[in-house]
């Protein structure tokens, strides 16, 4: 794994991908969106932990119930938007660890201390995010991620009774290049970045 990926590939996940706001009709497929997840789940995590929980939400009857909880700036990108994901982590995640991380007793390392459990859910559930949208981005999709809608809304209508809550929304699909805001400036290296 020492090869660095070529300038067409960077310019796929980072140089050129933007994050999008419009849509073409384009669907994306059930199976596409397996292969993401199994692009993400490989992304590595703190003790393999794996909190981030994600509800695609693709169906008319599925948007229907989200549209309440958007904002009014996300409303039209969301509700047109072949698939927005609900990005989720699991307060509950250590109870997987004796599957995902068998070899020490991980789990107790997260259940004395709800302050430890969430930092660390929070932390990797929102790095997985990021694992996802350079998965779809790899695999051809485009995506728009945002906050702006109402959490609270979203838990009682997609995670009652759950452990789950949500982080974020992200909006896959194929992008219309012709709703894409001009590209803002970023950070120089000096700006962000210490040598220590």
């Amino acid at each position: 794994m020492t090869q660095a990926l070529d300038a067409a590939a960077l310019a796929t996940l980072f140089t050129e991908a933007r994050s999008h706001n419009g849509w073409t009709t384009e669907p994306v497929s059930d199976e596409l969106l397996q292969q993401v997840y199994d692009l993400v789940k490989m992304g590595p995590t703190s003790a393999n932990c794996s909190p981030a929980r994600f509800v695609f939400v693709r169906t008319p009857e599925g948007k229907e119930r989200l549209k309440p909880a958007l904002s009014a700036g996300n409303l039209d990108k969301t509700m047109s938007a072949p698939v927005t994901v609900i990005v989720a982590w699991d307060t509950a995640f250590y109870d997987k660890l004796p599957e995902l991380f068998p070899h020490a007793d991980a789990r107790s390392w997260f259940t004395g201390s709800a302050e430890v459990a969430h930092e660390t859910a929070f932390r990797n559930g929102t790095l997985q995010a990021a694992y996802l949208i350079l998965a779809a981005r790899s695999l051809g999709l485009d995506a728009g991620p945002m906050s702006g809608f109402d959490k609270a809304q979203v838990n009682a209508e997609f995670f009652a009774g759950t452990t789950w809550t949500a982080n974020f929304l992200i909006n896959l699909g194929h992008g219309d290049a012709s709703k894409v805001f001009g590209r803002l400036p970023r950070l120089a290296f000096d700006d962000a970045c210490q040598l220590a």
